[in-house]
């Protein structure tokens, strides 16, 4: 900070707001906080200040300096209500998070801001840094940390009842869990989750989150009827807020078109008015999915799969559900090229559906041990060898019915027989 201070008044931000440069802005926001008044209009006009200034430091990529502001600031909060304090340090905290490949610069203020909400006896302001420190945590993959760091958290805020709060904590444990592949423990975080805001009113945006949460579980359960009216509801709600997450929940909507074997439809939700919002890689690459189920096609499945690396296989949500359809596909394709045959070359196969060998025999030995036909291979001739469907004789069955039928006749009589002689 400079020494020479500026004084915090409205004359002071309009200068700063008609320099030439944003540094120039800066230096002058910068004089306007060393203002040593504590009047409550210059808190007001240095609040401002805070504000313009994290916005220029944002626009300009000064992650460090953002750091080293919530430092430089921590005299001033002392002067101003707690819950104008939160709102400065949140926004501070949302505005590094903005600067791409901070993530680890996050990490480090969050816990550097719990120690001074600590110290401070900020309760309010450490429980939500603390939520944000979990997420970035989860995001880092952090699993155990962020785990140990929630689980205090939860039994903390449930004891003050801060049902805002309790929303957002039990959705990331749901997250975390789901994570950790947890599924039953997701699920109840997330029930946990919808119990509190229906309890209160929770924000669009909020709402749409849960919906978002709702939908991965269902469809992860192969629940996809399910997860997709979740789908619709996450993306009406980001979609009135314009909240960049359209995108995604429009993407998992189409999946799970394509998962119910529906894949005609994705073309229809694509063009309509709501999909040509967001016409893009995300949507391109699972109507080129869509397109290979239809067609039934390997090779198309594998080049939309090579072509959309980083919208479907980097996508985890994704690449899960597409691995079990490329396997379904691969065994349908399999059983249509073997179906005339008794004996072939798994060369043969191999070169039909132009897949390496290894591979088509890898899958043909685990579909003949999953009983998706009878036969075996050959591998010292390298040829499979497909057997009948046995024919299940119908007298065994018919037999053990009629012994059955047999047994209830007589033990009918032995009662009534009894009755007689009673």
């Amino acid at each position: 900070m400079s020494s020479s201070y500026l004084p915090a008044t409205t004359d002071s931000i309009a200068q700063a707001l008609e320099a030439k440069n944003p540094s120039e802005s800066i230096s002058i926001l910068y004089r306007v906080l060393d203002d040593p008044s504590s009047s409550s209009e210059a808190l007001r006009i240095k609040e401002q200040a805070i504000t313009n200034l994290s916005d220029l430091l944002r626009q300009e990529n000064r992650a460090e300096d953002l750091c080293n502001l919530l430092t430089q600031l921590r005299p001033f909060f002392s002067l101003i209500p707690k819950a104008k304090t939160a709102k400065i340090v949140r926004g501070i905290i949302d505005a590094v998070a903005k600067i791409p490949g901070t993530s680890d610069l996050q990490i480090a203020l969050c816990k550097e801001m719990v120690q001074w909400t600590r110290a401070e006896k900020r309760t309010f302001l450490r429980q939500r840094v603390e939520a944000r420190l979990a997420a970035l945590l989860m995001e880092s993959k952090e699993y155990s940390e962020a785990l140990t760091l929630l689980t205090s958290l939860v039994k903390e805020v449930r004891r003050l009842d801060d049902k805002l709060l309790l929303v957002d904590i039990d959705l990331l444990e749901s997250k975390l869990h789901f994570s950790l592949r947890n599924l039953p423990k997701a699920k109840a975080a997330l029930t946990a989750a919808r119990t509190a805001a229906n309890a209160i009113y929770v924000p669009p945006a909020q709402q749409g989150t849960i919906d978002l949460q709702s939908g991965i579980l269902h469809a992860e359960e192969k629940d996809y009827k399910t997860a997709y009216s979740y789908f619709f509801e996450a993306f009406e709600a980001f979609n009135a807020l314009e909240d960049p997450r359209a995108v995604f929940s429009l993407k998992y909507m189409l999946l799970c078109k394509i998962m119910v074997s529906q894949a005609d439809d994705v073309a229809g939700i694509i063009s309509s008015k709501a999909g040509l919002q967001y016409v893009g890689p995300e949507l391109d690459a699972m109507k080129a999915v869509a397109d290979a189920h239809s067609k039934r096609s390997l090779k198309l499945f594998e080049i939309a799969l090579r072509d959309y690396k980083a919208q479907l296989e980097e996508d985890p949500i994704v690449h899960r559900h597409l691995s079990s359809l490329y396997d379904t596909l691969l065994e349908q394709n399999l059983c249509r090229l073997i179906e005339p045959y008794s004996r072939v070359e798994i060369a043969h196969i191999a070169e039909l559906i132009e897949l390496p060998i290894d591979h088509v025999e890898k899958k043909l030995s685990q579909m003949i041990l999953d009983k998706k036909f009878a036969g075996t291979l050959d591998q010292g001739v390298g040829c499979l060898i497909i057997f009948e469907d046995p024919k299940t004789d119908a007298i065994y069955p018919a037999t053990l019915e009629t012994i059955s039928n047999m047994g209830k006749v007589v033990d009918s009589l032995f009662v009534r027989s009894a009755k007689i002689m009673a």
